[in-house]
């Protein structure tokens, strides 16, 4: 910021830019790193339009952020100076420009001002903070602050995660098992108990991959004291474990209660292709706090269906390719898939089928997911009034 030298005095405030520091008598007033470069630099030009883009550059520099992030900045600067934005007395909006500093301001040099010391308190790592608060003293040690990841918020980011994942199960669920259940063959199954084994198992299978992806971008929030955004790296590595931790319970599985397993069935790699694919395109269509809502979903929902029709053109295998890997690994299976791949104008299930079911299953689950973690973003920054990058 500019003409940290000094220091500036409005009413009972005394704002330190070099020392970074507000007071208001003898209490100090916590604003975090960013709210506070925000507040300085309207203070600096006190009287003068500050723009929009001008915070963008100067306050969050090369991060991408909503025209939510700057509306929450003001709202928290105002709450922290008293003021109120129906009748400012301090901070004016410019509607669609920017804001204005309109109270009065004496500058003066910082050592010609001696505020009281105050040690700051400290935070543990799991320390849920209050809202507003950043206790960046140095830009280069990230704390957990209100603008990163308290556990609170991974936990919920995860589970809603894994929620979209289990949604979009029961949607794939009901398309295979519906396909399957009404279609002629001499299995001997009921339609109702086809149905339910499908259901239940493509609902499994979403829940474990929404929470792996989920959670996998969440801990990557955490660990690097970054705040909950579309991470590529925490979704793909989410994926890849929790893809390739489950197709070995189930070899096991397998292994044990049958004496042999199918191989090629889904697994880390391709967990780990629809994960990185998932927050890549809810990336392209902005941040979780993006305007309109549905924009990172919609992004999240192609991708994934790109992906999904990739991994089977590739050689790979999803939700109807394993399953009929399984049919043909077991003599005498009830499961036939034929009735799917007619659907498609094939004989039998074969390419075009898992091609095109691929890219279904990746449509589902990237938006549902998707969906699910922009609702947990909304729903956590109302709750704590605090808008996360």
């Amino acid at each position: 910021m500019a003409n940290e030298a000094l220091s500036y005095r409005f009413d009972d405030f005394l704002l330190d830019a070099s020392n970074r520091q507000l007071w208001r008598g003898d209490d100090r007033v916590n604003l975090n790193a960013r709210y506070f470069d925000a507040l300085v630099l309207l203070v600096q030009e006190h009287g003068q339009l500050v723009g929009k883009d001008r915070f963008f550059d100067e306050v969050w520099g090369d991060v991408v952020v909503s025209d939510s992030a700057l509306t929450q900045c003001i709202k928290d600067v105002r709450k922290q100076l008293g003021d109120d934005a129906a009748n400012p007395h301090y901070i004016e909006t410019v509607p669609r420009y920017g804001y204005r500093f309109i109270g009065p301001v004496e500058a003066v040099h910082s050592e010609a001002v001696s505020p009281p010391v105050v040690a700051a308190p400290s935070t543990g790592r799991g320390d849920l903070p209050q809202a507003g608060s950043d206790d960046h003293s140095d830009d280069d040690a990230p704390t957990r602050n209100a603008e990163q990841v308290p556990l609170q918020a991974a936990a919920l980011w995860g589970s809603a995660g894994a929620l979209g994942g289990g949604f979009a199960g029961v949607l794939g669920g009901l398309l295979y098992g519906s396909a399957l259940a009404y279609a002629p063959a001499d299995a001997g199954l009921g339609t109702a108990s086809i149905l339910f084994v499908l259901l239940s198992l493509n609902v499994l299978v979403g829940l474990v991959g929404g929470a792996g992806v989920s959670f996998g971008m969440a801990v990557v929030g955490w660990v690097t004291g970054r705040a909950l955004r579309w991470s590529i790296t925490g979704a793909a590595l989410g994926g890849l474990l929790v893809g390739g931790g489950t197709k070995l319970l189930g070899v096991d599985a397998f292994n044990l209660l049958f004496g042999k397993a199918p191989t090629g069935i889904t697994g880390g790699l391709e967990g780990a292709v629809l994960g990185a694919a998932l927050a890549l395109g809810a990336r392209l269509g902005g941040s979780p706090d993006a305007v309109p809502r549905w924009r990172p979903v919609v992004g999240a929902g192609v991708a994934g269906a790109v992906a999904g029709a990739l991994i089977p053109a590739a050689g790979g295998h999803l939700m109807g390719g394993s399953l009929e890997l399984l049919a043909r690994s077991f003599a005498g299976s009830r499961l036939q898939l034929d009735a799917l791949g007619r659907l498609f104008g094939e004989v039998h299930f074969g390419y075009a089928a898992q091609v095109a079911l691929g890219s279904i299953e990746g449509l589902l689950f990237g938006s549902c997911v998707a969906g699910a973690l922009v609702m947990a973003r909304r729903a956590w920054s109302s709750s704590s009034g605090r808008d996360r990058r």
